[in-house]
């Protein structure tokens, strides 16, 4: 098993047991604006649109909340700003903070407490991005697919690889092949239980168990901070540090 695969599994796992519903809304709630703001209202239309609204629909986000984001896109997303962070957690864990702001001095100032008060480093843009690729990541459930005949139906539209964990295929893309593969589960019909670009690093690094449960405990700093749609790092996650973090 791949290391960027088995890291994505783990991270789409954790994510989905400790977000907070509302917490989760409110990012694809932006993510929408913003994906509206740049390429119009019309998700036909809108490739980066299309897929916020699809992952709108992946954590159950009501219609009605959907349509709202949308027609929000207009009024209030031109106050948004889309801003990253780099730096390093304790024990030089690489962290990469993207965030969606209306207010780019409290977010700063937000990240760099949380940088300084925790032990970490926040670093200038460019410190620590080199460790990580940007990747095409899509979790769907397996049903009544066969693995092998839907790899072989879907590689050649340019799809890296294709894991099954458990009953969910895990297919990761390369950044160029992300919008193809989606075309292409589109023609199967498919439906993705989520599909999102991601920071994949090429390396992780391991630390003990009382260090990592630590450095974790960082990362969920970051993650609760309003402004803060995602949280990457290269941190191994082991199985048995992920059955600790659910402890």
């Amino acid at each position: 098993m791949s290391g960027h695969s088995k890291w994505s599994t783990i991270k789409r796992k954790k994510g989905a047991a400790d977000a907070k519903r509302s917490k989760m809304f409110s990012r694809v709630s932006k993510e929408i604006q913003i994906a509206a703001r740049e390429g119009g209202p019309d998700p036909e239309m809108n490739p980066r649109l299309r897929l916020a609204v699809a992952n709108a629909k992946g954590i159950n986000m009501p219609k009605d909340n959907i349509e709202r984001a949308i027609s929000k896109a207009s009024r209030e997303a031109d106050s948004l700003q889309e801003v990253t962070f780099e730096g390093y957690a304790p024990h030089g864990v690489a962290i990469f903070v993207e965030c969606l702001t209306d207010n780019n001095k409290r977010t700063v100032s937000n990240i760099r407490a949380i940088f300084n008060k925790r032990g970490g480093n926040l670093g200038t843009n460019g410190s620590v991005a080199y460790m990580f690729d940007r990747k095409g990541v899509i979790t769907l459930p397996k049903g009544d697919l066969d693995p092998e005949e839907f790899e072989l139906e879907i590689i050649d539209a340019g799809v890296e690889e294709v894991e099954l964990e458990g009953d969910v295929f895990i297919i990761t893309t390369a950044l160029e092949d992300f919008g193809n593969v989606q075309k292409k589960l589109e023609e199967l019909e498919v439906v993705p239980e989520q599909a999102e670009l991601q920071r994949i690093p090429h390396e992780t690094m391991q630390l003990e168990q009382d260090d990592a449960l630590k450095v974790m405990k960082v990362i969920e700093y970051f993650e609760d901070d309003d402004d803060v749609q995602n949280v990457y790092h290269n941190l191994e996650l082991t199985d048995s540090l992920v059955a600790a973090m659910d402890s």
